[in-house]
Parts: C-alpha cells; sequence; structure tokens
C-alpha cells in the first residue's frame, strides 16, 4: 500500500498540527498509509521505504530549522534513490512576511535536487499551506486539501510507473 511520510519539526506545536491536519488529507484518499514523525524520530533510511515526503518546518530567519535542514543534509547519501517519489513542504511562521515562502522553497529546492515529483496548488498557498502563528480555520483546511493532493499524485504516479513497468520491450 502507497505511503506517505510527514516529517516535522515544531516547538510550539504549530508545525505538528499542521502536519496532523496534512495527515488527514492523505487519509481521506482510499488505499493511503501515513506517518508523522517529528524530525528527531526518523531515520534518513525510512525515505527509501515510503512513497511521498513531505516536510514542515517552522520559519527561522527566512529559512528551515537547523533540525529539518541537517536530516535533509544527511539524505545526500541517498541521492538519485528517491527520484520519482512524491515531495512537499509547509511552514508556519509569527507573522505575515515572516518567511514561509521562502523556508518552503528551500525544502522544494532540496527535493528537486533528489528528483522528486513536487505538488503546487494553483489557488491557495502555491508552493504548500503557511500558518501564521497557530494555524486558524483557513490554514487547517488548506493543510487537509494539500494533504489529499499529495496523496492522489502518489497513487497516479505509482499508477503510471505500473504502465510504463508494462509496456517495456
Amino acid at each position: 500500500m502507497p505511503e506517505v511520510l510527514i516529517i516535522y519539526y515544531s516547538r510550539s506545536g504549530n508545525t505538528k498540527e499542521m502536519a496532523e491536519s496534512i495527515a488527514k488529507g492523505v487519509k481521506k484518499v482510499k488505499g493511503m498509509k501515513v506517518k508523522v514523525k517529528a524530525v528527531q524520530e526518523v531515520r534518513v533510511e525510512e525515505l527509501l521505504g515510503v512513497d511521498g515526503v513531505v516536510f514542515g518546518s517552522p520559519t527561522y530567519y527566512g529559512s528551515m530549522a537547523s533540525e529539518v535542514k541537517k536530516f535533509i543534509d544527511d539524505s545526500v547519501r541517498f541521492h538519485g534513490k528517491l527520484e520519482g517519489k512524491v515531495g512537499g513542504a509547509f511552514s508556519s511562521s509569527a507573522n505575515i512576511a515572516g518567511g514561509n515562502e521562502t523556508t518552503i522553497m528551500d525544502i522544494l529546492k532540496s527535493l528537486l535536487i533528489h528528483g522528486m515529483i513536487i505538488q503546487g496548488s494553483s489557488k491557495g498557498d502555491h508552493y504548500g499551506p503557511v500558518s501564521i502563528g497557530k494555524p486558524d480555520e483557513r490554514s487547517k483546511s488548506l493543510c487537509i486539501e494539500y494533504g489529499e493532493r499529495i496523496a492522489k499524485l502518489v497513487l497516479r504516479t505509482q499508477s503510471v510507473s505500473q504502465h510504463a513497468r508494462q509496456h517495456v520491450p
């Protein structure tokens, strides 16, 4: 069964709450499994055993928390082995213009270098869900929607991959 791993760092609980809302969205899609883990609880090898990975971080000085950055840096040993997996990012910050988009983009750049497929949005939070302080109903709703879209993309990529394997001469 396809699985999404949501990895987050949260000091105040805001980013954790967002991670749990994204997981609700993943669970809405039939046939999907989801795990939510604090970055301190995840072994980098776990990236190899899942079909999608979504990273969440509070915004510190316009970028991700050092704990998330270290995890991503440690993932370099699997460079090329995450290709084709679905990736995503979300962030919380203390205020508007607090750096949510730059934080998400820093995470997404790393996932793109791994060869991962990124789920964007034509409406709402284009790069990934954001929250200013504690997630409000808008943020939670966008997180749930994001999780659902991530899960559907995982299923689509698996379907395409299986189809391609069946038609390779």
